[in-house]
């Protein structure tokens, strides 16, 4: 699976939330400034290319939907980023979530007593 681009992962985020989509849609869904038509088409195109969505045509309209499924990219991502940053060890992530405040006690125990369920 390929790496997605800032630009590219914002665009496939709206098509895994919205499934299905058309580009109209998106570039209504983007923040200001909107994008032109044609850059949107291009980033699709460009998805598509990668993989990561097909479309159907009804006429000149193109629907687009994802053929990845968000959890699939999220989990190569989550991987790729404990790899790259954290010398491989998910408990080197978690350390750094806390050292930072990004997880509190609460979360911690709330994480805790998930793996104790499913033990």
């Amino acid at each position: 699976m390929k790496k997605l681009t800032a630009t590219e992962e914002q665009i496939m985020q709206l098509i895994w939330d919205e499934n299905p989509i058309i580009v109209s849609e998106i570039i209504s869904k983007l923040p200001p400034p909107k994008p032109p038509h044609s850059t949107i088409s291009s980033v699709v195109r460009i998805l598509e290319k990668k993989g990561f969505v097909d479309h159907k045509a009804y006429g000149r309209t193109h629907v687009y939907f994802p053929i990845i499924a968000k959890e699939d990219y999220t989990k190569r991502s989550i991987k790729t980023l404990i790899t790259d940053y954290f010398k491989g060890s998910p408990s080197a992530l978690v350390s750094f979530l806390i050292k930072e405040k990004e997880i509190d006690e609460k979360e911690i125990n709330d994480l805790i007593n998930s793996i104790k369920d499913d033990e």
